[in-house]
């Protein structure tokens, strides 16, 4: 019998290799192609566009749709805990991204004059509208409990998605 004393391997972790921001949102934009590939549905394509940026991009607390109903926006498809119903267009981040037809990044939501807080955990937002030709129909939203998460390559990438979502959408959402 031998004497030497047998050493169990120590199990090893796979480490994720480190992706730049650049390099997953273009993995994302593949993916999205796919996914929505073949349905021209808006409610549906939301749906599936928010789980797919929800659980692939990092310290993403809420990701989802607000769609324009007049002078409002109404909660569409989204990831996350529950949150506002009803946004008064020019109003929070979300009204105000549609008033400026413009993305808006937020470094730091309690320090954004008229912020809108449907989840206590969030401390940092970006914003980017979604268009049907010329006209908004609402936006998309993400927060994170990280300040500062959100930065220019963020809104590079997600404009990019948005772009994608809305050249595979036909129709605008319901009215009420």
């Amino acid at each position: 019998m031998s004497s030497e004393v047998s050493q169990e391997a120590t199990p090893q972790v796979a480490q994720e290799p480190t992706v730049s921001k650049s390099e997953l949102y273009a993995t994302l934009a593949t993916q999205l192609r796919s996914l929505l590939a073949g349905e021209r549905n808006l409610i549906a394509n939301a749906a599936n566009f928010s789980s797919l940026v929800y659980h692939a991009l990092p310290d993403v607390n809420w990701a989802g749709f607000y769609f324009r109903h007049g002078n409002e926006l109404i909660l569409g498809p989204f990831q996350g805990q529950p949150a506002c119903v009803r946004i008064e267009v020019g109003k929070g981040v979300c009204g105000l991204s549609v008033a400026q037809l413009d993305t808006i990044i937020v470094p730091n939501v309690h320090e954004f004059p008229g912020h809108i807080a449907c989840d206590a955990a969030s401390n940092a937002e970006i914003v980017v509208p979604v268009f049907d030709g010329q006209h908004c129909l609402g936006v998309f939203d993400l927060d994170s409990p990280q300040l500062g998460r959100f930065d220019e390559q963020d809104a590079e990438g997600l404009n990019e998605l948005v772009t994608i979502f809305e050249e595979a959408c036909e129709g605008r959402p319901e009215e009420d």
